[in-house]
């Protein structure tokens, strides 16, 4: 038996479903006979780039397209298993060969832009100058990594992903026809999480679709697919915009005892946050996307449990990283950066600090990561725990990177395995590390992960 993405896989163009500005160029084309040698179809994975691909090089043949065939004049090559030098040079003696059957031969390439740098290079000789009887289509999710060379030899067609409402309304038909009973809200949240992509939507579908003899429910549909409800969702937010800890470990417990992960929390959590953007949730999108193995619960706590929004607003700034503070210096600790000590006249913005570093060298962000960090009398100073990092970031290059980035603040980097003599625990993270059962592991740069 054959799986609904298979089974409803289009033959035709005009069977395609959500790609207009696709179709209707090339079927204008193969209407007038103007057939171009090369393709580059463009776009993200599932949403019809090898299927139109291997329609096209059916109708420029005038084969009949059945998904089983196997014509000897349309050659498929995966561009991610066939990337090297020695690939396209057989492709170019081959592809000399006139067709046997067809009036062309047809090579589709899918993934294109896993190719080598020499195998595009033998790629070009080809595609500039082409024997009359070959077409190529090639494929790819990353354009970018296709050189201009190539895309400026070949006409561009860019696939999008499906809008809802458009691969709605076509679940609803193959619902229909297919004779599997479902309620709209239960296809309506496969379709959310189908991705807009036609290939994933469908073997959602297929997977549902065995659930239950009757009527299929969106609880059903939930359950199955171990997502959280929409107003444990909603509640976890408000938990976080009140910063109500207690509340958000319980909750966050309650969700993960069911079978929920914390990766499909984050991903349910930024969703939402999207839909309805307020301005007290917008910083938690900076830290969802880190919600990863290893220790996810404890990176999803660490994101709720500590909310910049709320944080008072600090002086003009004079550079990005430093600002004057008030008349009297006090010693203060900030809340977004536990390890960071501050007694000096200069306040130092350590979240700040990293996020230009990995925009300027993300080899020595990746480094500092792995260090203990206290800032004391406009001094930065660094504690690496490993020995490997210390001597990457007394580099030369490193510490004139270090210093450049670091402005007026002077950074002093400790030999491997000391520790700042006044290190102080910051008070979120202890509530964290109880609420945990002291499950809270340190990443060694005093990231509580």
């Amino acid at each position: 038996m054959k799986t609904l993405y298979r089974k409803y896989r289009p033959l035709r163009l005009e069977d395609v479903v959500g790609q207009p500005q696709v179709m209707k160029p090339l079927m204008s084309a193969l209407k007038a006979g103007k057939i171009s040698h090369a393709y580059l179809f463009v776009g993200p994975r599932g949403c019809g780039k090898t299927s139109v691909a291997r329609i096209l090089a059916h109708a420029v043949n005038d084969f009949k397209y059945e998904l089983e065939d196997d014509y000897v004049d349309i050659i498929e090559i995966d561009g991610a298993s066939n990337r090297g030098i020695d690939n396209i040079r057989d492709l170019r003696e081959k592809v000399m060969i006139a067709p046997t059957k067809g009036k062309y031969k047809v090579y589709i390439i899918d993934e294109v832009h896993m190719l080598t740098k020499e195998a595009f290079n033998a790629l070009l000789k080809t595609l500039e100058e082409p024997p009359a009887h070959a077409i190529f289509i090639m494929a790819t999710t990353d354009a970018y990594k296709v050189p201009v060379t190539i895309t400026s030899r070949a006409q561009t067609y860019v696939f999008k992903l499906a809008d809802h409402q458009i691969m709605l309304d076509y679940l609803k038909r193959i619902t229909k026809q297919e004779k599997i009973p479902i309620k709209d809200d239960a296809l309506d949240l496969i379709v959310k999480h189908g991705g807009g992509s036609f290939r994933d939507t469908l073997s959602l579908l297929d997977q549902i679709s065995t659930l239950s003899s009757k009527e299929i429910t969106k609880e059903m549909v939930i359950s199955a697919m171990g997502l959280p409800q929409d107003e444990k969702i909603a509640e976890l937010l408000k938990y976080y915009v009140k910063q109500d800890l207690n509340a958000i470990s319980t909750l966050l417990r309650e969700l993960l005892s069911t079978g929920v992960k914390p990766e499909t929390l984050a991903e349910e959590m930024v969703d939402y946050i999207l839909n309805d953007p307020t301005p007290e949730l917008l910083p938690l999108l900076n830290k969802l996307p880190e919600t990863r193995a290893p220790f996810a619960e404890a990176k999803l706590l660490v994101a709720l449990a500590t909310n910049s929004s709320t944080a008072s607003k600090q002086p003009p700034a004079q550079n990005a990283l430093a600002t004057e503070k008030p008349a009297k210096p006090q010693p203060e600790i900030k809340e977004n950066t536990p390890e960071t000590l501050v007694h000096s006249n200069i306040e130092f913005d350590w979240g700040k600090f990293m996020d230009e570093m990995k925009v300027t060298s993300d080899a020595i962000y990746s480094q500092l990561l792995k260090t203990t960090h206290q800032f004391n009398n406009n001094v930065l100073e660094l504690y690496p725990q490993k020995k490997i990092v210390h001597t990457i970031l007394t580099r030369d290059n490193n510490r004139s990177i270090l210093n450049k980035l670091a402005g007026e603040i002077k950074v002093v980097i400790h030999e491997a395995g000391e520790m700042p003599s006044s290190a102080q625990k910051d008070e979120t993270l202890n509530k964290i590390s109880d609420i945990m059962g002291g499950e809270v592991k340190n990443d060694g740069g005093g990231n509580p992960f």
